[in-house]
């Protein structure tokens, strides 16, 4: 019997982002008065304050700014990824965001290489984004 992986909770003001990547696109909420990105998605401006707050389509672009390699795992939805990495990524528009790396020799993984967004169906109802190396 296969465990199914969690479902993220989504508050309705993330939802844009969701559906962005449900698209294929990374979207961040960018503030009007400061102009600052803003991640995760919030109500107002953790800069500025301000209220009035946009969606934008990023360039899914950025580097590895720290990692770790999960190797081992109590039983769980997540054991058939062993080995997975887990990453804070900066994205050129200055933010940093939680994801896995993909589609990689986890040994080649270094801090500050460029990475790129790409997109993984969870279900019907979700697609991740997660982010692979840049290739040469």
């Amino acid at each position: 019997m296969s465990i199914a992986k969690p479902e993220p909770v989504v508050a309705p003001w993330a939802r844009p982002f969701w559906d962005a990547a449900a698209e294929g696109r990374l979207a961040l909420q960018q503030c009007e008065s400061c102009e600052k990105y803003i991640f995760y998605p919030r109500v107002a401006c953790p800069h500025c304050g301000g209220e009035q707050i946009s969606w934008r389509t990023v360039s899914g672009r950025g580097t590895l700014y720290s990692f770790t390699i999960v190797e081992n795992n109590a039983p769980s939805a997540f054991i058939a990824d062993m080995p997975f990495v887990v990453a804070v990524i900066r994205l050129k528009e200055g933010v940093q965001m939680l994801s896995n790396i993909v589609d990689c020799d986890v040994a080649a993984l270094r801090c500050d290489m460029e990475v790129e967004v790409t997109f993984e169906r969870l279900s019907d109802n979700f697609v991740l984004p997660k982010f692979r190396p840049v290739s040469s």
